[in-house]
């Protein structure tokens, strides 16, 4: 699904997302990562739900983020207090939707400004 024809928003937006791939400013990207308004993280370990453990969220502690967006695929699954726990401990916020989800906060909150993060399995 294509956000927007023209968007001129801020950097690292998500400019369009369908089955297996996310579209950020105009690089296709077909594996797991991360998202800040600065970096793309890309081969984030994790490709599926199950596979999520504590330790992929650490790198979070070294982003300066108010929030991260925590995309869990084609559909929402929450996920248990330990797996987020090194974000919660950091005082980063944390919040899972499908990814098509995600991908629409994370722009939404970039354009507001936020220092948000996004994890991102592919859809």
């Amino acid at each position: 699904m294509r956000l927007s024809a023209e968007f001129s928003g801020p950097p690292n937006a998500v400019r369009a997302y369908d089955q297996g791939y996310i579209v950020v400013n105009e690089q296709y990207i077909r594996r797991s990562v991360i998202l800040t308004p600065e970096r793309i993280l890309g081969d984030w370990p994790p490709q599926t739900f199950a596979e999520l453990q504590p330790e992929h969220f650490q790198i979070f502690a070294e982003l300066d983020l108010e929030v991260v967006l925590l995309g869990t695929g084609e559909r929402q699954q929450l996920p248990s207090p330990p797996l987020v726990r090194p974000l919660l401990q950091q005082r980063i916020g944390v919040e899972a939707m499908a990814t098509a989800a995600a991908c629409r906060t994370f722009n939404f909150l970039l354009a507001e400004g936020r220092r948000v993060g996004a994890a991102l399995l592919m859809i």
